[in-house]
């Protein structure tokens, strides 16, 4: 697996968003969940339309979950941003969806799209704008996490979040380069 740097921009971030809306509501949910909830594509790609909707096609507030790699059980809110996402999707997909179906559902339409799908969709978005750097499925966590951390959330709780062993490893997953400690350093001046 290659190494995949955070989108940094937020400027970038919207135009990506924009590009995926266009293209579907799905594409565009896939993106704005993966960068807003900081969950594995493992996990996104596993999630049923009951997971992110009631019975009357509301988005829920929040996601429980056993995570796919590590087996613990977590919860995650959906923000803002994400049940509007959830709530476009469903106006494109129509209210008659099984919620027992997959939320990604494939051409076939009884199984999810592939991680190497998801990949290709988040790809070409980030190379249609211009992006140069390595970007990939991880990308959508490292961005949440890198943006969260320049929001001021604390390095322990990202973490935690993630399941990283120590702070150090967190930083280097996001991507807080040795130039970001140096800027806070130059630019703090008591």
């Amino acid at each position: 697996m290659e190494f995949v740097q955070p989108i940094r921009d937020l400027k970038q971030i919207q135009a990506i968003k924009n590009i995926l809306l266009a293209q579907s509501a799905r594409n565009h949910l896939l993106f704005v969940l993966g960068i807003n909830c900081g969950l594995r594509i493992s996990d996104i790609l596993q999630l049923q339309i009951g997971d992110v909707v009631n019975e009357r096609g509301k988005p829920r507030p929040f996601y429980e979950l056993r995570e796919s790699k590590t087996k613990k059980g977590r919860r995650f809110p959906f923000s803002k941003n994400v049940q509007k996402a959830i709530n476009l999707y469903f106006q494109e997909a129509g209210k008659n969806e099984n919620l027992e179906s997959y939320l990604f559902k494939s051409r076939q339409g009884y199984r999810s799209i592939t991680r190497q799908r998801a990949y290709q969709i988040i790809n070409d978005a980030a190379h249609a704008i211009g992006i140069q750097e390595k970007i990939g499925t991880h990308t959508l966590r490292k961005t949440f996490g890198y943006h969260a951390y320049k929001s001021g959330v604390d390095i322990t709780l990202l973490q935690s979040i993630f399941n990283h062993s120590s702070p150090s490893v967190t930083l280097r997953y996001i991507g807080i380069t040795q130039d970001d400690m140096d800027d806070v350093i130059i630019n703090l001046n008591l």
